[in-house]
């Protein structure tokens, strides 16, 4: 009697449930795998967005080009410098005839000239309320001191917009004659070229204006020159003077700015 219990099929029973087959669970865990496969990346890899299904390479870097632009990691790279190369750096924006452009070419920061940018603008607020009120003082005992914190509100609108819209410019008429370059390269290689007005800041408090105008007008075309040379550079020795005599000229302009307006 057991047996033939034992022995009744019970397949076509109501609720048997059909045996696990190794073939299909496989199946499945594959197909899981190929659509897990088409998920977002994220976070990828150099701070970008990219879409699925697209093929890692160039198809990746133009998909992800723009959204990586409101990545914070997008930039952390620019970021990732010590101090021994940015005081290099420094040191090689001083020297006019060294070729700036090509040691920044596989590593442009723009620690550096953001650090430059803000301490200048400082510098030409606070110094130059110092040297407008010794220069006045010289003139008439009676002048009391007072501080114009107009200076400060100049001074980072002239900084920070000239080297923000000044690189993006040349970047973008670069670009129209034909020059692949980098805009970070740009705002570095501009950002550096500042510093040099950092120490004619505290030497233009000095109250004699012969001696500012000689210091300012060297500090210029010091300034002015490195521009020239690296920007040559960029353009590959291409007959774009009047490019290269443009960025001269608005270097210099600022360096006439900033004497006229904050050391009067």
């Amino acid at each position: 009697m057991e047996e033939g219990y034992t022995s009744l099929p019970a397949s076509h029973l109501l609720g048997s449930v059909p045996a696990v087959i190794a073939e299909d669970k496989t199946t499945s865990v594959a197909s899981e795998a190929a659509s897990s496969a088409n998920l977002h990346l994220f976070p990828p890899s150099n701070g970008g967005y990219r879409a699925p299904g697209t093929p890692s390479g160039a198809d990746e870097q133009t998909t992800s080009s723009w959204q990586g632009v409101f990545s914070i990691s997008s930039y952390s790279s620019y970021f990732n410098v010590d101090t021994d190369v940015v005081v290099e750096r420094i040191i090689s924006s001083v020297y006019p005839m060294n070729d700036f452009y090509r040691k920044i070419d596989g590593n442009p920061d723009l620690y550096g000239p953001i650090w430059i940018s803000a301490t200048l603008m400082f510098m030409l607020a606070a110094l130059g309320n110092v040297g407008t009120y010794v220069m006045e003082k010289r003139n008439d005992s009676s002048t009391t001191w007072t501080f114009d914190v107009n200076y400060v509100e100049w001074s980072a609108c002239a900084i920070f917009g000239y080297v923000l819209a000044v690189p993006a410019a040349f970047y973008f008429l670069l670009q129209y004659f034909g020059f692949r370059t980098s805009l970070v390269r740009l705002w570095c290689m501009w950002g550096y070229s500042l510093f040099i007005f950092m120490p004619i800041c505290m030497l233009l408090v000095v109250p004699v204006e012969l001696f500012r105008w000689i210091i300012i007008i060297l500090a210029g075309t010091a300034s002015s020159w490195f521009i020239a040379m690296n920007l040559k550079a960029c353009t590959q020795s291409s007959d774009l003077m009047i490019l290269i005599v443009g960025a001269m000229v608005l270097q210099f302009a600022l360096a006439l700015f900033i004497k006229m307006f904050f050391f009067p």
